[in-house]
């Protein structure tokens, strides 16, 4: 009995010995740093000034020099476009390929969007080549800085959502929640 016991765990021990040593190595997939990096850093975001526009159409001059015609979906139920649309102003448009016509997603009046904008704890100034200068010296983190970035405006560290930009009226929405602010002089 003690010899097949001894028999049977030297099996046992082999067997695993053998097992083990004849795995191959499992081949990992990295990806460098720098890939996830680029893909993060890709903005799908295209940026121009608007040449000639309707009620359902944009034409932009790019900034790489094209000249693109983007569409308004008719069967839209938000508006797409904010801030208005005048010709000789820049823009920053997100838009996808349907039937071979391009519809804009979302565009941003960038011209509109510049100024100066007031709540009840907030006052700043959004200014041309991504500059914010806050008006209130109390106020615990200022924004400094300003982006456009695959269709969201990028605050210093805060992402929004421009939900309404009208002459007066600017409504930036993120995951705490809906922010309003009013044109100030």
């Amino acid at each position: 009995m003690k010899k097949l016991t001894t028999l049977l765990l030297s099996i046992i021990t082999i067997s695993i010995f053998i097992g083990c040593n004849n795995k191959k190595q499992q081949k990992t997939l990295t990806r460098s740093t720098e890939t996830l990096e680029s893909n993060a850093a890709k903005d799908s975001t295209i940026y121009g000034t608007m040449i000639d526009g309707g009620m359902n159409s944009l034409t932009l001059l790019t900034d790489k020099g094209d000249t693109v015609e983007y569409l308004i979906n008719p069967n839209d139920t938000t508006e797409v476009v904010k801030g208005g649309k005048l010709n000789g102003d820049r823009f920053a448009i997100i838009s996808y390929t349907e039937y071979g016509d391009r519809f804009i997603r979302s565009a941003i009046n960038i011209t509109s969007l510049l100024g100066c904008w007031t709540s009840l704890d907030k006052n700043f100034e959004i200014k041309e080549g991504g500059t914010v200068i806050s008006n209130i010296q109390s106020e615990t983190t200022p924004w400094t800085s300003w982006k456009i970035f695959n269709g969201k405006l990028i605050l210093s560290k805060d992402t929004f959502e421009i939900s309404q930009l009208e002459p007066y009226t600017l409504s930036l929405e993120n995951a705490n929640g809906i922010f309003v602010y009013k044109r100030s002089k």
